[in-house]
């Protein structure tokens, strides 16, 4: 096999944080090679710079055995590289042959060649199993599919080098299994895939070789038949493997909160919500799991106070059903929201604004009159160092912080004031095993002091080990109740698709 793209020496630097020292890794023709690190080593970085997004400061890139210095992403693409995001790139109101040509669209006579497109897309989606209705809206589709547009896309254009970042992170296990399905097929064609993930155990099942990188350099590449996961976890973070694990029976008699018969119209023919009801102890974890748009984020912004409901929901014994939102976080409900960039953070501001976010009326940053600059600043610092955030200092921009670090920030930013109930939509999504164990010992700590918490997460590993009780939604109701004990990812996962 011929080597198709090579990093030689790569560095990267960022006003107080150096992204990239010494990066280098080959990517052999038709293989998938994974590249893993913690958040924060420099992995989407020197992804991004492969792709055009950014420039390198120093080192060398060969495609094909040519040097190439891609100025944007237009530049990689006719190179015949391609990204799949983590965060898909797609117009919900557009079908699925409209979001693959979109602007690459074949013409004839002046006009959009939708036959030409339609044979096209038809003819790849049977080559590399990715079967999908051209005509169908995105819109309707579940997450696999949605993943499956978005390969289509980048193979549309001619891509023979695959770029994938964190693909599996929204999957059920079903899909997962689709998703290593299309990969096989695409290496199979000659395809070269890179693919960066946080999830060892479907690295090494994937992966033909495997690059780590700690601290912005390389420390080593091997062949997955030869590592174990445990093995690479010490690669990459110099520990072992963390499990989402919680100990003992921490439930309290006091109910945090309850819902009963919580329901959200639409204005479609589906409610966004219908008839939730459960209960909550003091110290106990209740799990929510569902495929991504089954009413998971709908639940949350209604315990929230964000979207009008009917039913009643009570927090500590009392009705909160004419509460606002502020009104409810001060009575002590915590919150971190599944899409830190846009839900979280205010990606251009230092860190000590991002602390006050959801608390600007709380001690120690409102002193009564005004902000109290200096006491918010030391605050973040304590924040910084309680949670291991790793940044030089408050005034560092959130954008120029890893995905890991600005995770743990916004946990310890809820933490600090130990709310009496955690709302945490996706906690580790994105983040590598190191900051993930963190997170979850917070969780643990917290459940030990008596916080109930209410867990919604696509990693199902991660909500059988943390939560007390699991819940799965289907289509805005929940429709399964099961214990943690006596489940596994499969039968979770089947659960959350309604398979019998």
């Amino acid at each position: 096999m011929s080597v198709v793209v090579e990093l030689r020496h790569i560095s990267k630097r960022f006003p107080g944080v150096v992204a990239n020292k010494d990066v280098s890794l080959k990517v052999q023709s038709g293989s998938v090679h994974a590249l893993v690190g913690e958040n924060g080593a420099g992995k989407s970085t020197v992804m991004k710079i492969l792709y055009g997004m950014q420039r390198p400061d120093g080192g060398e890139i060969l495609v094909n055995g040519q040097q190439v210095n891609f100025k944007n992403p237009n530049e990689a693409i006719e190179a015949g590289i391609g990204m799949v995001h983590q965060h898909f790139m797609l117009a919900d109101n557009f079908t699925v042959l409209e979001n693959i040509i979109l602007g690459s669209e074949p013409k004839k006579s002046g006009q959009i060649d939708f036959n030409e497109a339609r044979n096209k897309i038809s003819e790849m989606a049977n080559t590399y199993g990715l079967e999908i209705n051209p005509d169908e809206l995105v819109e309707n589709l579940g997450v696999g599919q949605r993943q499956r547009v978005e390969i289509l896309k980048v193979l549309y254009r001619g891509a023979s080098i695959l770029i994938f970042d964190e693909p599996t992170a929204v999957l059920v296990p079903q899909e997962v299994d689709d998703l290593f399905g299309a990969l096989h097929g695409l290496r199979e064609k000659g395809m070269s895939v890179i693919f960066i993930s946080h999830k060892l155990d479907e690295v090494l099942r994937v992966a033909d070789e495997v690059t780590v990188i700690r601290a912005g350099s390389t420390v080593a590449e091997v062949k997955s038949k030869d590592v174990t996961s445990k093995q690479l976890a010490e690669l990459m973070v110099g520990s072992e493997l963390p499990k989402p694990e919680t100990k003992g029976n921490t439930k309290r008699e006091n109910i945090v909160l309850e819902l009963n018969q919580v329901t959200v119209p639409s204005k479609g023919a589906r409610n966004l919500l219908s008839n939730i009801s459960f209960k909550l102890h003091a110290g106990e974890v209740i799990g929510i799991a569902g495929v991504e748009g089954n009413g998971q984020s709908e639940l949350t912004e209604t315990i929230l106070g964000l979207l009008e409901y009917t039913g009643q929901i009570s927090f500590d014994g009392k009705t909160i059903d004419t509460k606002s939102v502020s009104e409810r976080r001060d009575l002590g409900i915590g919150f971190i929201p599944e899409d830190r960039h846009r839900q979280a953070l205010m990606l251009g501001s230092p860190l000590w604004e991002n602390r006050i976010l959801g608390y600007q009326r709380s001690k120690p940053i409102f002193n009564g009159f005004i902000l109290d600059k200096k006491a918010t600043m030391q605050d973040t610092q304590v924040i910084m160092q309680e949670f291991d955030v790793r940044a030089p200092g408050p005034n560092t921009l959130a954008t120029a912080l890893s995905g890991g670090n600005q995770q743990k920030f916004i946990v310890g930013r809820e933490m600090v004031h130990a709310p009496k109930l955690l709302v945490a939509s996706h906690p580790t999504r994105g983040v590598d095993v190191g900051a993930q164990g963190a997170i979850w010992e917070e969780l643990r700590k917290a459940r030990e002091k008596g916080m109930a918490i209410v867990l919604i997460s696509a990693d199902l590993e991660e909500l059988i080990g943390m939560s007390d009780r699991l819940l799965v939604m289907l289509r805005g109701e929940v429709t399964a109740e099961l214990d943690p004990a006596q489940t596994t990812p499969e039968k979770l996962g089947a659960a959350m698709t309604g398979a019998k």
